[in-house]
């Protein structure tokens, strides 16, 4: 299964490189609602970072099956299929499905790897198995 993963959350500087090369993969500007990848933080106030581990909550709760897991193990949105309901969005146990008012259909990590690049830190990878 291919995920994104975050080696140390505590290495985070909170740059947001990686929230807004994400947020510009998918929609060509950044804002709130737009990362599928979010820096945040805990009760504790130190930094957190929330990565899809592709666990399939989303695909689950779709009603319309829009959402399924291609043979790398990457949970994908099909765009026809999805009618824009937002199951998705409020299945994702991380809160890191991206939906953009003027855009039909929400957005979910695919592990492309952007944000693995973006990140100066290097706490990000994309991991096989």
């Amino acid at each position: 299964m291919k995920k994104l993963v975050v080696t140390d959350r505590s290495l985070c500087q909170n740059c947001l490189a990686c929230e807004m090369t994400c947020s510009n993969a998918f929609y060509k500007h950044y804002g709130l609602n737009t990362p599928c990848i979010k820096i945040g933080l805990k009760k504790d106030d130190s930094l957190d970072v929330k990565a899809c581990n592709q666990c399939g909550l989303c695909a689950k709760k779709c009603p319309q099956g829009a959402i399924t897991q291609n043979p790398k193990g990457v949970y994908m949105i099909n765009k026809k299929k999805c009618n824009g309901c937002l199951t998705c969005v409020d299945a994702c146990p991380k809160g890191i499905i991206a939906k953009v008012d003027d855009k039909p259909v929400p957005s979910k990590c695919i592990a492309c790897g952007l944000c693995v690049d973006a990140c100066p830190m290097g706490i990000l990878e994309i991991k096989e198995g």
